[in-house]
């Protein structure tokens, strides 16, 4: 009797393909049949942030050995044949037509492209190509140009509220009825992806109008779509194949201009295009993690417990794309319980490259601001910071008054303190001194939203062999998701994981749920669920209708499945054996179209975060010595790659909160340590063993039998929520407040550098 794999540690199943190099990532694929007819391009970038291209010489560069063609603004090149993208596409896409105008909207634009029949000739090809231009002063202060407010956010709700008890006239008025209040502001800088893999795409055509495009997207059927507008090609006509994606954290959710250039140059040129930006390149042309000001205040009683929350933002909003920051959105409105609540997000227009949506990308700087708010809030207050959090703990959503799904945070603080060691701490700072080096703890709240996605499908085939294949277009970006399709599918079928074949990452494929949002694994679930009750009812219909089955004439519903057998009138036959003995190698559906709204509730996964730093009392250096995370996600699927993400996530922090900023220049509009060896992120030495605790609690909104309620597949969804992102919000705020417990200094401009601490040490 098989045992089921979900909740159990899985190994990946695309895990020797990986660690021996045989799975091909977007910059491995071969163009099939034709490798001899591949060529290379290169972009070369604006080296001004605001202007117009009034010249590019490109005869060095056309005169160089192997160079095909060159392409390059200001005058339109026709034979390029790229159009504007609307409708739904249009949000993930740039709103510019690239190398069709001579307009320079930020530094590090695609200006030109170069083509040759080797990487190394377009690349040094590339380096001849010399623009010049009519510059104008760039926009690139948020506090000095006009500020407009953010807007509805993705979700459609308000990025700004004001909800004011009754008789009270503002936010201010409640803020200063209060007993104690905490004012603070919270700066950070640019932060940036920097997944492992390079953006590549390979560019492939088929026929004159049908294209195979070798990528990474997180959203393979809007990558697809995007493509179809951007070429003037049917929808049908675009495949997109995206199987292995080495990270992607929010910057291939877009379709940026690497993809469409490669793929027009292709067509023009009739010969496959591979395009391989560097890694300075992918600094500008892949979206970021906007610059932001926050100010947050709290008003509370002598006890802590609120009465006033007002979250302000200033972000930034690209001329030419933004992913808008509302960093309050699903924090400040969402986590704590107050009767007076105002959030307002402002956006300034700068011209800098396109920021985008970012792991975390509102809740991370947002809880950021919030958690280390609270934490003062505790120290004003006198009150130990996870019994300030328990006093204003919200069983419904502060904002919106609704319950949640299922919530179990007050579970989350207890388990972590517990193996934390929490109650060990000492609230006073430097109160734990070791030689040079300040010991300090600190913890914090993460929240985070578990929307359900509704619109995509999921297919399950039964073989002759008594294997299954399941199949969705979804994409697997190092997160596991190969491995989530397999276990769903061996779980809801009943059969050992070994006989299940998971197949993803390509637009072929029934359109697959997005990568983004921690959506992939709680949006997939129910979908393979579904598809596996309706094959397996398929399955009964077979049986009791074709020639050969020992079942012909019966009622299906007399038949019952379990286990990957079919029983029924004292006889038992493996699908497998059934479809053989009719004649069939097979049989396969979709599940069913239609959403599961679930109205009435607001799902959010939920976590606490604890740690404990060192700080260096002559260099201030910070180290991570220990860190604790207990997460609330419903029902875990597979528990090796779920501590994975939550151990991935808890890095993050550690880069938002020490070390990940790239500056911008003012005067040049240049972000300034674009590059590897200037923009720094985690490495080992910064990580220190990670404690992760997952509570396992299934949602209960989103268990239960799909459809007629029958037993044959009546797990559900298995109760799972989202987790890839949980861990990375308000980590930071924990390391941040494990500082001020440490040195006594408070820093609320992240990152925390040693010269934000050294003066004050």
């Amino acid at each position: 009797m098989p045992r089921s794999p979900v909740g159990r540690e899985i190994d990946r199943v695309d895990g020797r393909l990986k660690v021996t190099g045989a799975a091909e990532y977007s910059g491995d694929y071969r163009a099939p049949e034709r490798a001899a007819d591949l060529a290379h391009a290169h972009l070369v970038t604006s080296t001004i942030a605001r202007g117009t291209i009034t010249r590019i010489d490109t005869a060095a560069a056309l005169a160089s050995p192997g160079v095909l063609r060159v392409y390059a603004a200001p005058e339109p090149i026709e034979r390029l044949a790229l159009y504007g993208v609307t409708g739904q596409a249009a949000g993930f896409t740039e709103p510019y037509i690239p190398l069709q105008t001579a307009a320079v909207h930020f530094y590090g634009q695609a200006i030109a492209m170069v083509v040759a029949e080797t990487p190394e000739q377009a690349r040094d090809a590339a380096a001849l190509v010399t623009a010049t231009y009519a510059a104008e002063p760039p926009r690139t202060s948020i506090a000095d140009e006009p500020h407009v407010p953010a807007g509805p956010t993705i979700s459609g709700s308000p990025s700004s509220l004001n909800i004011l008890a009754p008789g009270v006239e503002s936010i201010d008025a409640a803020l200063a009825a209060s007993d104690v209040v905490v004012e603070a502001e919270f700066h950070q800088n640019v932060q940036h992806h920097v997944g492992m893999e390079p953006h590549a795409v390979l560019a492939v055509w088929e026929e004159p109008d049908r294209v195979t495009i070798y990528a990474g997207a997180q959203i393979p059927a809007a990558y697809a779509l995007g493509m179809a507008q951007r070429l003037g090609l049917l929808p049908q006509n675009v495949r997109l194949i995206t199987k292995y994606v080495g990270g992607g954290f929010g910057a291939r959710v877009v379709l940026w201009s690497d993809t469409p250039l490669a793929a027009a140059a292709a067509r023009e040129l009739g010969r496959p295009v591979r395009l391989v930006l560097t890694r300075e390149q992918m600094f500008t042309l892949t979206g970021h993690r906007s610059h932001l000001t926050q100010t947050v205040r709290l008003g509370a009683s002598r006890r802590g417990v609120l009465n006033a929350v007002s979250h302000r933002s200033l972000a930034e909003r690209p001329s030419t794309m933004s992913f808008t920051m509302t960093p309050a959105h699903s924090t400040s409105d969402a986590l704590y319980s107050t009767p007076n609540l105002h959030v307002d997000a402002q956006l300034a227009v700068l011209d800098i490259p396109g920021s985008r949506a970012m792991r975390g990308p509102n809740e991370a700087p947002g809880s950021f601001a919030l958690e280390t708010a609270m934490d003062e809030l505790a120290i004003a207050t006198g009150v130990d910071p996870v019994a300030l959090r328990l006093r204003n703990y919200a069983t419904t959503s502060p904002s919106s008054g609704l319950p949640w799904s299922s919530k179990h945070l007050d579970e989350c603080y207890r388990v972590g303190a517990e193996r934390f060691g929490w109650s060990t701490r000492s609230a006073t700072p430097r109160a734990r001194v070791d030689g040079q080096w300040l010991y300090g703890t600190g913890m914090a709240t993460a929240i985070y939203p578990a929307a359900r996605r509704t619109g995509f499908a999921a297919r399950v085939q039964l073989r002759n062999d008594d294997t299954a294949v399941v199949s969705t277009a979804t994409s697997d970006l190092g997160t596991g998701a190969t491995t989530m399709v397999a276990i769903s599918g061996a779980d809801a079928l009943g059969i050992p994981l070994a006989r299940v074949t998971p197949e993803i990452g390509d637009t072929y494929l029934p359109p697959g749920a997005p990568a983004v949002g921690s959506s992939g694994t709680h949006a997939t679930v129910p979908l393979v669920v579904d598809a596996a009750r309706n094959v397996i009812a398929e399955l009964k219909r077979l049986a009791v209708t074709r020639d050969g089955s020992p079942w012909q004439g019966a009622a299906a519903e007399d038949l019952r499945y379990e286990r990957g057998i079919l029983h029924g009138g004292g006889r038992s036959m493996t699908f497998g054996r059934l479809l053989t003995a009719i004649g069939s190698r097979g049989v396969d559906m979709e599940s069913s179209p239609g959403g599961d709204p679930i109205p009435g509730v607001i799902h959010h996964s939920f976590g606490a975060h604890f740690c404990e730093v060192r700080v260096n009392r002559f260099t201030g250096e910070t180290r991570v010595t220990r860190f604790t995370t207990v997460a609330d996600v419903g029902r875990v699927i597979n528990a090796k790659a779920a501590r994975s993400q939550l151990v991935g996530g808890v890095i993050f922090g550690i880069g938002h909160a020490l070390l990940e900023e790239n500056h911008l220049e003012l005067r040049t509009g240049r972000l300034a340590n674009s590059t590897l060896a200037d923009y720094l992120v985690p490495v080992n030495a910064d990580v220190p063993d990670i404690d992760v605790v997952m509570l396992d609690r299934p949602d209960p909104r989103l268990t239960g039998p799909l459809g007629d309620g029958s037993e044959d597949v009546g797990t559900g969804s298995l109760g799972a929520r989202g987790l890839g992102e949980i861990g990375t919000v308000a980590s930071a705020a924990a390391i941040g407040n494990a500082v001020y417990n440490a040195t006594g200094i408070r820093v609320r401009d992240v990152p925390i550098t040693p010269d934000k601490l050294i003066e004050h040490l």
